[in-house]
C-alpha cells in the first residue's frame, strides 16, 4: 500500500514542471503546485470525517484513489490528444481534482496501516517506519520509471500516476476493515478535524512562534520540486551541457534527494538526543540554505558535484523540520489538543506556508527567466543562479529569526525519554 501510495505522487511531483514549460505554461508552475497546498487546507479534515463517520478508511482511500486515478487518466489522456495546444483551464481542472482526492489519502493510508498492525498485534512505533521506507522507495521507482521511459517532458507521466493509483484503489478494498465511530459518539468535529481548536495555543508565545515559523519554513518545501526539474533540463540548452546525466536524467539525479530523505530518518533520534529540538530545526533551516545554494553554484558538467550535495542536504532539510516540529508539537501540548495542534502543523506548513512559497517561488523564476525554444524542444532559460539564491537568502533570514527569537531550552533527559 505504502509503495503505491507514493509513487503515485512520484510520477509527476518532480516532473511535471519539465511538462509545462514544455508546452508553454512554465508561468503556471507555481500555479499547479500551490493547489497541493490550497486543497491540504480542507480537504483532508474533510475526508477525515467522513471515513471517521461513516465510510470505513480502507473504503475511503480505494474511492479517493479511484477519484484521483480517473482525473488524472483524464489529464493524461487530455494532454496527449491535445499536443502543444493543450489548454491551461482543461489540464488545471483535472489535476486539481486529482490532487483535491489524492492529497487526503497520505492521512488515510497512515490510518489504514495503523490500524492493520494493531489488529496483527504489532506495535506502530516499532513497525510502521520499516513499512513507511516503502512508500519512499515507490516515490524513486515512479521517477526511475518516469526518467527512462523518457516521460519527463510529456502527459504520459500523468497516466503513470493514473495507473498506480487505480491499482492502489482496487487493492485498498482488500485491506482490513477499519470501524468507523458511528454511534460511538467519538466522531471527529469539523472545527477538531481542521485543527482549529489548537489556535488557542497561539496564546502561547512560545507556540505562536513556533507555528509562525512553520509556516515561514513551509515556503520553502515545494520550491525544488517544481523548479528543480526545469532549472536542471535548462542547461540542455547549452551545447557543452546538452548530453550530460543531469540534463538527460534529471529524475534520476534528483530522486538522490529521496534517498537522503530515507538515511536521514533514521539519523533523527541520535541527533534529537544529542543536540534538543530546537538545535536540529535550526539545523533544517541552514539545510535549506545550503540547498538553494547548491542548485545557484552548480552545474550538469564539472559542477554536477554540486547537485548532488543539495540533493544529500534535502533530506535533513526536508525531515530534521517535519518530524522534529511533530515531536515538538506533541510533546508541548496537552493530550486533548494534540490532535488539533498536528492539523494546525500540517495546515500551517503544508497548507499556507507551501502555497505562500510556490506561488512566490514562480514570481521570481518569472522575472529571471524566460522559455526559449530550440528546435523542437522549450527550456527556461536565464539567470537560475540569481533565482536560487534568492531563495538561499530567505530560508538563511528564517534561520537567523528562529535562532534568535525562538527560546527553548534542551534537556537530554526528556529527549531520551
Amino acid at each position: 500500500m505504502n509503495f503505491l501510495q507514493f509513487a503515485v505522487w512520484g510520477a509527476y511531483l518532480t516532473s511535471m514542471g519539465r511538462y509545462l514549460g514544455n508546452v508553454g505554461m512554465g508561468g503556471h508552475i507555481g500555479i499547479f503546485y500551490s493547489v497541493q497546498g490550497i486543497v491540504s487546507i480542507f480537504m483532508p479534515a474533510l475526508i477525515g470525517i467522513v471515513a471517521d463517520r461513516w465510510i470505513p478508511a480502507q473504503r475511503m482511500l480505494g474511492i479517493c484513489h479511484a477519484i484521483a486515478g480517473l482525473a488524472m487518466a483524464s489529464a493524461a489522456a487530455y494532454g496527449l490528444s491535445a499536443g502543444d495546444g493543450v489548454q491551461f483551464s482543461i489540464l488545471f481542472s483535472l489535476y486539481t481534482l486529482s490532487v483535491a482526492f489524492y492529497m487526503p489519502t497520505l492521512a488515510l493510508s497512515n490510518s489504514v496501516a495503523y490500524n492493520a498492525l494493531e489488529k496483527s498485534g504489532m506495535d506502530t512505533v516499532k513497525d510502521f517506519p520499516p513499512v513507511r521506507v516503502f512508500g519512499t522507495i515507490g516515490f524513486i521507482c515512479s521517477m526511475w520509471l518516469v526518467d527512462l521511459l523518457a516521460f519527463q517532458d510529456t502527459p504520459k507521466q500523468f497516466a503513470v500516476s493514473g495507473a498506480a493509483g487505480l491499482l492502489l484503489a482496487v487493492y485498498a478494498f482488500t485491506l482490513p476493515h477499519c470501524p468507523t465511530s458511528r454511534g460511538t459518539g467519538h466522531g471527529k468535529s469539523l472545527a477538531e478535524a481542521l485543527g482549529l481548536q489548537a489556535f488557542s495555543l497561539f496564546k502561547q508565545r512560545k507556540m505562536a512562534l513556533f507555528f509562525i515559523f512553520s509556516m515561514l519554513l513551509g515556503v520553502s518545501l515545494q520550491i525544488t520540486n517544481g523548479f528543480a526539474n526545469p532549472f536542471i533540463y535548462s542547461f540542455g540548452a547549452e551545447e557543452q551541457y546538452a548530453d550530460t546525466f543531469g540534463v538527460q536524467h534529471a529524475n534520476m539525479l534528483i530522486s538522490l534527494s529521496q534517498m537522503s530523505e530515507t538515511l536521514c530518518i533514521l539519523l533523527i533520534p541520535f541527533f534529537l538526543k544529542r543536540f534538543g529540538i530546537k538545535r536540529v530545526m535550526l539545523m533544517a533551516m541552514l539545510a535549506w540554505v545550503f540547498r538553494f545554494a547548491f542548485f545557484g553554484l552548480g552545474n550538469p558538467g564539472g559542477g554536477v558535484w554540486l547537485f548532488v550535495l543539495s540533493m544529500i542536504v534535502y533530506g535533513m532539510a526536508f525531515d530534521f523540520f517535519n518530524v522534529s516540529g511533530s515531536l515538538f508539537v506533541d510533546k508541548e501540548t496537552d493530550p486533548s489538543l494534540r490532535s488539533s495542534a498536528q492539523g494546525l502543523f500540517f495546515l500551517m506548513t503544508n497548507g499556507i506556508g507551501a502555497t505562500i512559497g510556490t506561488l512566490a517561488a514562480q514570481w521570481v523564476v518569472n522575472l529571471f527567466t524566460a522559455p526559449q525554444t530550440i528546435g523542437d524542444t522549450t527550456y527556461t532559460v536565464g539567470n537560475w543562479s540569481a533565482v536560487w539564491f534568492i531563495f538561499a537568502a530567505y530560508a538563511m533570514v528564517v534561520a537567523i529569526l528562529f535562532a534568535l527569537v525562538f527560546k527553548y531550552k534542551h534537556v537530554p533527559e526528556e529527549i531520551a525519554k
